[in-house]
């Protein structure tokens, strides 16, 4: 079974007979299909649609837990104080929690809060995510970053950057975190237009090589014009946030792909339903 600790995370915990309405009305995630043992993706937009923080948001007793980068949990506690008005809940932050992960598992799902279904990924690798008890030291965290490349599951600020990215750039509307049916949230109307109407240019993508891609970062490049940004890296594969238009263009005339010096090859991941366009456009 492999498995992972993860670092650099912080925990949200929210609290209150409001708590529920409160996050439905606010982030990109429905809750109302959100299971008692399954965690989700999620974000909070600014006003024009871009994501200034992403979490993975779970039930916890009778409240929630958003599960986030610790460099940006203080800014995402003021931003939710700020919101808050005279909802009634409380919010507290735990800066230093203890998070697995493990996948490829036949324990089966989880009966308690403290384990939950990564909804991220196909069921069948049954990825459990824990908070809390003893520290698993044997994990791998390549193995995780491989994990989620394989399956084009982007994470700031790795793969994009807070406040740069719509939900749709980072796939996720592909993966459970983007409703367009549960009503208003912060930005709604910006990315349902992008849904309604096809405008989606940017899109997070599986890179591979015939050796080892260079660092996260590394322009992407096709014919001198830059087409994407490498992501996460481990050995040969990598995410690429990429303009879909520019790499069907690319592909369609042959034109090398370059990673830095590195040839690569530009896939859409294996479980996501969107397509390069049929027809290029220009910004």
């Amino acid at each position: 079974m492999p498995s992972a600790s993860l670092n650099g995370r912080a925990i949200l915990h929210m609290t209150g007979e409001d708590s529920e309405t409160f996050l439905q009305n606010l982030i990109t995630t429905d809750l109302d299909s959100l299971e008692r043992h399954d965690l989700k993706p999620g974000a909070l937009l600014s006003p024009q649609g871009k994501i200034l923080f992403e979490f993975l948001v779970s039930r916890s007793g009778d409240g929630f837990r958003l599960d986030t980068l610790q460099a940006s949990a203080d800014d995402l506690l003021k931003r939710l104080t700020l919101y808050k008005l005279r909802a009634k809940l409380q919010i507290a932050a735990d800066s230093e929690p203890l998070v697995q992960v493990s996948w490829e598992t036949d324990s089966g799902r989880s009966q308690n809060d403290s384990t939950l279904h990564d909804r991220r990924f196909p069921n069948a690798l049954n990825v459990q995510r824990r908070y809390g008890g003893i520290s698993d030291a044997t994990g791998d965290a390549n193995a995780w970053t491989m994990l989620r490349i394989v399956h084009g599951v982007a994470e700031a600020p790795l793969d994009y950057q807070l406040g740069n990215a719509f939900p749709h750039d980072v796939n996720l509307d592909q993966t459970g975190g983007l409703s367009f049916r549960k009503g208003c949230f912060v930005g709604q109307e910006v990315v349902s237009r992008m849904q309604h109407r096809g405008t989606a240019r940017r899109r997070m993508l599986i890179a591979t090589a015939l050796s080892d891609l260079p660092a996260t970062g590394t322009t992407i490049t096709a014919n001198g014009r830059d087409i994407g940004t490498l992501g996460s890296v481990a050995g040969n594969a990598g995410l690429a946030l990429a303009r879909i238009d520019r790499v069907k263009e690319a592909v369609d005339s042959g034109t090398p792909i370059l990673a830095g010096e590195v040839a690569v090859h530009l896939a859409i991941p294996p479980e996501h339903r969107f397509t390069f366009p049929e027809a290029t456009q220009e910004a």
